[in-house]
């Protein structure tokens, strides 16, 4: 029986992660992300660098009070200072104090950047990285060497870079880890390159790849194919400049594609949500093209996509999505046909419409009249459906509108707008007149509907909007352009889009919030009902 090969990841999300343009992460945060990689099975998570950030140092005060069912916390700095022994070293002191089991020390292994950065001698350089391990593993440590601009100074000088990680070997470290630190090598040289080195190692190798190419997934995976078994790299791959390695990509591909063992095939089922959270954690706008765990990465929109999807998902699914715990999509636009709408409308749960359903061509007629007047559903999902119930007759509306009127007004110069929304609804046979102010005109218009409908349906106070896009649909007449609004709301459970479409934005941004408020409430009444027929 042939013997899964095991390759440990190693997370640096919190260190690397953190170096991005835009990316931040407080203590608490970073213990609720050390918590999230634990349980999905993470071998190493770097946590920071103790002796640089009292933030980081903070972290690794709380992180020791946890508990980790799989984990090893590392903790990262770099090799003694030029001259100084590593016993009387502060920076080497607080990183073999901060109470991780597992040091990553970064060391220089490009001449370059002895001559020209630490501006010392080879055999300091030498001494430096031999000395800071062998102080570390002295201190019971377990020592990660990352060789840093390992790739480009092997291609400067061979010798002159495995001297350096030699050096590290011999003073006991436990993997060396080849880093791609300017992210400039393509695949065949970081195979070749790792190849070389592990057959001349009698230890463990890693690889560290940046994206400056947008190889740094392939090169993690060559690295791998060339004998490394220790990766490092960040969710949905941030990092400094163009990031580092997405270990969403390198995970699931050394797992489902290689036949190797990372996480293990039932935590895989973890990855998206796990995705999703490191970008609400860090506040980063999602990319939903992410490969396996973005929305688009099952979603498809071509016609002949989507009716090989109906009969055969594998004809155009590279892996079945729920092993990544994503989800297939079907993408709506005026090409789509009935195969489309009739699998869309199954995903978003209609019931009663068939391939023989008469009311079949008139949605896919509403449908493609509404695409041409500048509606866009593919990321409107909630707006379909309420279409769709409106020509199954099924729809009932949750209130009705008497009328709105909306003020912005700016009382000087150097005053804030202001902006005052008053609306006035009827539900069944009460009405309800309400203002509402916001930092702009939609946002007053909002609050002002959700006083108005607060009182009637409290589920409302929930729903939270999470994106707003103004898309001008004919720039050529200027101001009296038609504008296309989508919105992005939230109960915490689920999200939907809803979008509308008028000469007027505000008009637009009223007919998506209306979808928006209406799908929350028919959702929240078809889920009453399927309980009573259970309970029944």
């Amino acid at each position: 029986m042939k013997k899964t090969i095991k390759v440990e990841i190693c997370d640096t999300t919190m260190r690397d992660g953190t170096q991005g343009m835009g990316v931040s992460l407080s203590t608490p945060a970073k213990l609720r992300l050390l918590r999230r990689l634990d349980d999905i099975g993470m071998d190493f998570v770097e946590g920071g660098f103790p002796s640089a950030a009292l933030k980081d140092a903070e972290f690794f005060r709380e992180a020791a009070k946890m508990r980790l069912a799989h984990a090893r916390l590392v903790a990262f700095g770099s090799t003694r200072l030029v001259g100084i022994p590593a016993a009387h070293d502060h920076h080497l002191i607080k990183l073999a104090d901060a109470g991780a089991e597992v040091v990553s020390v970064v060391g220089k292994t490009w001449s370059l950047h002895v001559r020209d950065v630490l501006r010392t001698t080879r055999d300091e350089n030498l001494a430096m990285i031999s000395d800071t391990v062998r102080f570390l593993k002295n201190r019971g440590k377990v020592v990660l060497f990352d060789a840093e601009h390992f790739y480009d100074g092997w291609k400067d000088s061979p010798a002159f870079t495995m001297e350096a990680v030699k050096a590290a070997v011999e003073a006991g470290c436990d993997c060396v880890v080849l880093c791609d630190t300017n992210g400039g090598c393509v695949p065949h040289e970081i195979y070749a390159i790792t190849k070389d080195v592990v057959s001349a190692l009698q230890v463990r190798v890693g690889v560290h790849t940046h994206n400056d190419t947008g190889m740094a997934a392939a090169n993690s995976i060559e690295a791998v194919r060339a004998g490394a078994r220790h990766v490092q790299g960040t969710i949905n791959g941030y990092g400094e400049r163009c990031g580092n390695a997405d270990l969403c990509t390198v995970i699931p591909t050394l797992e489902l594609k290689m036949d190797m063992t990372c996480v293990g095939r039932a935590n895989l089922k973890e990855l998206r949500g796990v995705s999703v959270f490191v970008d609400e954690l860090t506040n980063m706008r999602r990319d939903e093209r992410l490969p396996y765990v973005g929305k688009c990465a099952f979603a498809h929109k071509a016609g002949l996509h989507v009716n090989a999807v109906e009969k055969n998902p594998r004809a155009v699914e590279h892996i079945t999505p729920a092993l990544v715990g994503n989800e297939r999509s079907v993408l709506l636009s005026d090409a789509s046909g009935k195969s489309s709408v009739l699998m869309k409308a199954i995903e978003m749960g209609v019931m009663g419409l068939k391939k023989s359903s008469t009311e079949l061509p008139a949605v896919v007629s509403a449908l493609k009249d509404l695409e041409g007047k500048g509606y866009a559903f593919e990321a409107a999902d909630a707006s379909f459906r309420i279409l769709v119930q409106k020509i199954l007759k099924k729809h009932r509306p949750f209130f009705e509108l008497e009328g709105f009127r909306v003020i912005v007004e700016k009382r000087g110069r150097d005053e804030p707008c202001l902006s005052e929304a008053t609306i006035k609804v009827r539900v069944k046979d009460e009405i309800a007149h309400t203002v509402g102010e916001g930092n702009g005109p939609v946002d007053a218009l909002d609050s002002a509907l959700r006083k108005a409908l607060t009182k009637f349906y409290p589920a409302i106070a929930k729903v939270l909007l999470t994106d707003f896009q103004v898309r001008i649909l004919d720039p050529e007449v200027a101001t009296g352009a038609k504008t296309r609004v989508l919105i992005e709301s939230g109960d915490g459970q689920e999200t939907w889009g809803t979008v509308g479409v008028s000469p007027n934005i505000i008009e637009a941004s009223w007919e998506a919030l209306v979808d928006s408020v209406e799908y929350k409430l028919f959702k929240d009444e078809e889920k009453a009902g399927r309980k009573r027929r259970k309970h029944d």
